[in-house]
Formats: structure tokens, sequence, C-alpha cells
């Protein structure tokens, strides 16, 4: 069946939803299955309704199947069979599942996969490990297919006859893999991002030589791509990461006379204090706490204090807590005070529109922002480097690149190719306008489900959103299940770990319909935590500083 748009799949959270439910349960359970009375109104409202946990899924604004779990005893079965719990395995906590109902023209499987696997995701998220049904006798095929065992007697009369089943989550995960596998997989990371099939085509072309006319003219169309997307001067294209780039930057700063201020509000700012003290330049240091945005009045407030400042080093966009700084404000300060601004833009070039007219030196790279291979480092300038052979490495000497046509060394004729197709091809403002919607969209969803986002909404980067989550919960765990269920998020890095921090990234193409799977489960495991006492403070910058709940801008 061709759809103008996907079906979507999500938790009941609208009223109009819950109607839609009544409505459906009436043309399911009353005039498809005569499990009621028929009424004058056409709407079935279930006796649990207020209890029920509802997954839905939605063509449009139109339900076209629903699902619901519920885990309050006791149970519908409770009432059918007094002796339930003699019929179950000992020691689970059991979920009643109910009301599965899916649209006549919507019965191809995909529905029922959806519906069955989110609300799997969010039973084994609040903590359930039993599912138990009143499965009707037309589908016990299909059950004992999924791994459901059937216990008791047949229940129900004439057309509408019921048979109790359980079935354990370990071996619905084990009999159901292809059905799970058939809601593809969604890449929330910060990289290595999924790129176009236009991208990826370039890249499995045949090498050819970085010293011909073809590939000068590729880096040339590519450059001049890039500084018309940021508006930079000029740009060098390196085989490398961010980190190269960055030393790139520390290099060009140690030919500067005079000394430097470095800003750090997270991970990525003290990382510029290390490319800055591995080269030993002289600097100072302003720190804030991990998502506290930089004000206007700590910065003059610093730079007044320093004594012989030429150059300021920041992040625009720090990822690890998701706070974009104000690239603007940090411009008309730098150029008040006569300092040369250098800006990390490895995570906000190709995430929101960013002006380098006014920044002295920026790095960027190909595997973020820019959604294309991992593998390239970009270096935007303002001034003309010159070599400086007795003071720098060769391969970090941006004047050497500068004076070579940017191509001093071997380079990768397919990584370019891949950058050059994408900065041609996207269209930019859209892209941004798209991840600040489904940003905008996606933290005010977290916020209401009670998730502490660690950025706060005036300064919140679209591209990345860091969440400190209770104690009792461990990041890593919950990272491991969201893997297993399809939703690969940030949460394997040591910074990310000492701070029970996880990240939710789209840098790669996502949709809030590939987004509410990935909700259902977090909803799920913040209200798991709510059970369980949360004693123990959530700290920023180790043991010693309290993060701030909600900094203010």
């Amino acid at each position: 069946m061709t759809r103008r748009a996907p079906l979507t799949f999500k938790l009941v959270t609208e009223d109009w939803e819950l109607e839609a439910i009544n409505r459906l349960n009436y043309r399911a359970f009353v005039e498809e299955i005569p499990q009621h009375p028929p009424n004058a109104a056409g709407r079935l409202v279930d006796r649990f309704q207020g209890e029920n946990t509802y997954v839905i899924c939605l063509d449009g604004h139109s339900l076209v199947g629903m699902i619901a779990g519920r885990g309050e005893r006791p149970f519908s079965l409770d009432r059918k069979l007094a002796d339930l719990d003699s019929h179950l395995p000992p020691g689970r906590r059991a979920l009643e599942v109910r009301l599965l109902a899916v649209e006549r023209g919507h019965r191809t499987g995909f529905v029922f996969a959806g519906l069955v696997r989110l609300l799997f995701q969010h039973a084994r998220a609040v903590g359930y490990d039993l599912a138990i049904i009143s499965a009707t006798t037309r589908q016990s095929r299909l059950y004992r297919h999924l791994g459901f065992v059937p216990f008791g007697r047949v229940t129900g009369t004439g057309d509408a006859l019921f048979q109790p089943m359980y079935l354990t989550l370990e071996t619905f995960e084990a009999r159901s893999r292809a059905l799970l596998a058939r809601v593809r997989t969604s890449n929330l990371l910060p990289g290595p991002i999924t790129v176009s099939d236009e991208a990826r085509a370039a890249n499995a072309a045949q090498p050819v030589s970085h010293r011909g006319e073809s590939f000068a003219e590729t880096l040339q169309l590519t450059r001049r791509h890039l500084c018309r997307l940021t508006g930079a001067r000029s740009v060098e294209v390196l085989v490398g990461s961010g980190s190269l780039a960055n030393d790139v930057i520390a290099g060009q700063l140690s030919l500067e006379v005079g000394r430097g201020l470095i800003l750090s509000n997270g991970e990525f700012g003290d990382r510029l204090v290390d490319h800055a003290t591995r080269f030993r330049l002289p600097f100072d240091v302003v720190r804030l706490d991990w998502g506290r945005p930089f004000d206007e009045e700590t910065l003059r407030g610093a730079i007044g204090a320093a004594r012989g400042l030429t150059w300021l080093w920041a992040v625009h966009s720090e990822t690890s807590t998701g706070v974009l700084n104000d690239l603007a404000l940090l411009e008309r300060i730098c150029g008040k005070a006569g300092l040369k601004l250098c800006v990390d833009c490895i995570s906000s070039i190709g995430t929101v529109p960013v002006d380098l007219s006014r920044v002295y030196l920026a790095s960027c790279v190909s595997g973020k922002g820019l959604a294309a291979f991992p593998g390239l480092a970009m270096v935007f300038y303002s001034h003309v480097p010159v070599p400086a052979p007795a003071r720098l490495p060769r391969y970090l000497d941006l004047g050497l690149y500068a004076a070579h046509s940017g191509v001093p060394f071997t380079h990768s004729s397919n990584l370019l190719g891949a950058l050059k197709v994408v900065v041609e091809q996207v269209d930019w403002n859209a892209r941004f306008d798209d991840l600040a919607g489904l940003s905008a969209w996606l933290r005010t969803r977290l916020r209401k489900m009670g998730a502490r986002i660690v950025a706060p909404d005036c300064c919140a980067s679209p591209a990345a959103i860091t969440l400190a989550l209770p104690r009792v919960l461990q990041s890593e765990s919950i990272g491991r299940e969201l893997d297993r269920a399809g939703y690969l998020l940030h949460y394997r890095s040591a910074y990310l770990l000492a701070r029970n921090w996880m990240q939710i990234c789209a840098l790669s193409p996502v949709s809030r319909h590939d987004l509410e799977g990935l909700l259902a489960m977090l909803h799920g495991y913040l209200q798991a935590s709510h059970r369980e006492p949360d004693n123990h403070p959530v700290h920023a910058d180790g043991p010693a500083v309290r993060a701030r709940r909600d900094a203010s801008c």
C-alpha cells in the first residue's frame, strides 16, 4: 500500500485519541466480535480506561489500531478465573494486555507488529516481565506462534470465545525477533551519522589522484560551498578528525603574541584547554558549571580582569550538555575588545545557521552536522596564513595548506566527493527549520514525562539533547536496552557515564514517528524510577560540583 506519510505508533496523550479509541472499541467488540450489546452512541468506553496504558497507530489523524496494557489488580481475568495466580509462573510481575483492534484495511501485519513492539518496549521499561491475555480463539494460532502458553478454560459465549494465555517477555523477545525488526533502527548518535544514498555512491567511486585536475576542481567547488554556507573567507579541508582541526587552530595561536582566554562549560571546552596546554600556549580559563551558558556580564568581567589578551577560544555547540553558546555575543565582545575569536563549530555547522565572517579561526568535520562520512576536518580562517616550518609540524601547518592550494599531502577523493555531494544538494535552510521544529517538539514531550534536560530551552542545540537520569536508573544499562530495541543513543563516552547522562542526537535523518517508541520506553523508565527513592544528587562536574536544574540565560 502506497502512503503519503508513515504510520505513527505512540502512547495516547490527547483527549481526541481517547475518543477515537472508544469508537474503534465499539466497532471491534460490539459490531465485529459481539462481546458487548450495541448502543445508539456507537462508542464503547472500557471499564478500566483510567488505568489502561494505550498504544495506538495513527494514519494521519485517523486511528487504525490500538492495544492496551494494565497492571492493576484485579485483572479482568481475575473475574473469570478465581485461581488465576495458580496458572501463572511464580515470581513474575504481570501486565494484562487487552483490546487489540486493527481496522480491516490495515490488517497486513505491519500495524500489529508496531503496536506489539511499542507495548513490549514500554512494559519492559516499566518493569513487567509477564503478559497475560484473553485471546480470541480466532487468532489462537498467531498467539501460539509468538510464544503464548494457553491455560485455564475457554471463556465467553457464542462468537465471542476467549482462551486465557500468558507469555514471558524473555520468550517474546526470543520468538519474535523478525516481528520486532519490522520497525527500522533509529540512529540517534552524534556520529557516525546515516548518510544519503548519493553520498554513499560518491564514496564508493573509483579513487582519483589528489594531484589531478578532477580532484582540484572538486576541492575548489567544495570549499566554495562551505564558505557560502558559513560566510567564511577561506577554508582548508584536511584528512583527519575534529581533534586535528583544533590542533591546527592551536598551532596558529602559537604564532600569536600575547595571552589567550579559553571558555569552558562542558567536555569540549575542556578539550580546548587540553589542546592549548599541549601547545604550551599562554592562556587563562573561564569555567562555568556544565549546562550553564556564557552571559555577557561574565565574559566582560573575565576579559577586563585579564592582561595582554589577544585571542579567545570557545565552543559554539557544546555537545556534551546540549548548550548552544551565543556566537553573536562572542563576536560582539571580541570585536569591542580587539580579540581574535576562534570557535569550535564541529557540532554546529550544518545544524544551525553559522556566520563566520567575523571569526578568525573555526573548526568543523564532515561526519556530524554536514551529514557526510567521517574522516575530513575543516579549518575556516579570515587571515592569510603563511607557512611556519620552524614553528609547526608539517601536518598542522595551516599556511602550508594555503600555499599548496589545499593539497600539500595525500588526500581522499572518495571522502571529498561525498562531502561535495552533501554540501551541494542539501537545502540547509529547510534542514535548520526541520531540526528546530523536531527539537522543540521532543523537548516538550520529554519535559511532560518528567525527564530532566541539562540545557535550558533558551540556549539549546537542536541537534543534541542531554538527559540527566535519576540515580536509581543506570544510563549504561538503559542505553544497552535501547540499543537492543533499535534506538541508538549516545551514552558510552566516559564523561556521560560519569554523570549518568545520555543523549538523543538528531544529526541523522529522524522523524517524530521514529521517536515515539523511544519516548514510550523513556516514559516507562521514568515511571519505574518513581517507585524507588532517589537520595543521591545528580552531579554535573563530578562528585564535588552539583548541577543546576535549569541554568538561567
